[in-house]
């Protein structure tokens, strides 16, 4: 069976802060809890109340740290996906660690820059309940993005097993979209503008200027957008401490 992304994660320079910014800007509740001998930091974990997608947290970084959104895929054995990924030629980020008595995690770096979680999958996952009913956006989409989306989706197929089209952008646009697995989102892989490693996910919303207005008045800078894209169309805005998100809206 595929890995599927079934949580993102968020880190910033100040955690809940920046948790009050997205629970301003899209109603999701959030829970502060205390970071097992992570010197008195904090987590905020995040249930959107959207009745779909996936759940995830906002992180605060080490002194030093940079701020970075990135994406959580399970794993039936992390050790062993943690060992294929470095075969494939990532590198380890955060060996495979446990998390106080909550979750067991590690962090890699993919063959293009892009830092991506690991979960050790949870049997009973599916009884602990998911996401909240409610109709607040949705984070159902992720794009990870590279110098070489072919090599990018390559490498994804063969660690976690994703389904990857390709070229879903059409003829000459480095661009695949992963099946959704299981719990999990769909999201996609390719090419990145500026050349770079871009981690991103995209919340699920039904007025693409509204929620743009809205992040700007909570001190957010827009990126991008509103662009159509045929069946969606996307924007993009960097949060008060730099990491850029997605909003999206179905043209259906």
């Amino acid at each position: 069976m595929a890995s599927p992304v079934t949580h993102f994660e968020i880190n910033s320079s100040d955690g809940p802060a920046l948790g009050k910014f997205y629970g301003e800007l899209f109603g999701w509740h959030l829970e502060s809890f205390d970071i097992p001998d992570g010197g008195g930091g904090t987590y905020e974990m995040v249930d959107t109340h959207a009745g779909s997608g996936i759940n995830g947290g906002i992180a605060t970084t080490m002194p030093g740290g940079t701020a970075y959104v990135t994406v959580y895929a399970e794993a039936v054995d992390i050790q062993a996906t943690l060992n294929k990924a470095t075969s494939l030629g990532a590198t380890v980020a955060l060996p495979v660690s446990k998390v106080g008595d909550m979750v067991t995690i590690a962090i890699f770096i993919d063959p293009q820059g892009n830092a991506v979680g690991l979960t050790q999958a949870n049997p009973q996952a599916a009884e602990m309940g998911g996401v909240s009913g409610g109709s607040n956006a949705a984070v159902d989409w992720f794009e990870i993005l590279g110098p070489d989306g072919k090599a990018l989706r390559k490498f994804y197929r063969e660690l976690f097993g994703w389904e990857i089209s390709e070229n879903m952008g059409g003829e000459g646009i480095d661009y695949g979209e992963v099946n959704a697995e299981g719990r999990g989102i769909g999201g996609g892989i390719g090419a990145s503008q500026t050349g770079g490693p871009a981690t991103t996910v995209y919340a699920h919303v039904d007025d693409l200027d509204k929620y743009l207005e809205r992040a700007e008045t909570l001190g957010a800078k827009k990126i991008m957008g509103p662009m159509d894209m045929g069946n969606v169309s996307i924007a993009q805005f960097a949060d008060p401490q730099g990491n850029v998100f997605g909003l999206y809206r179905s043209s259906q």
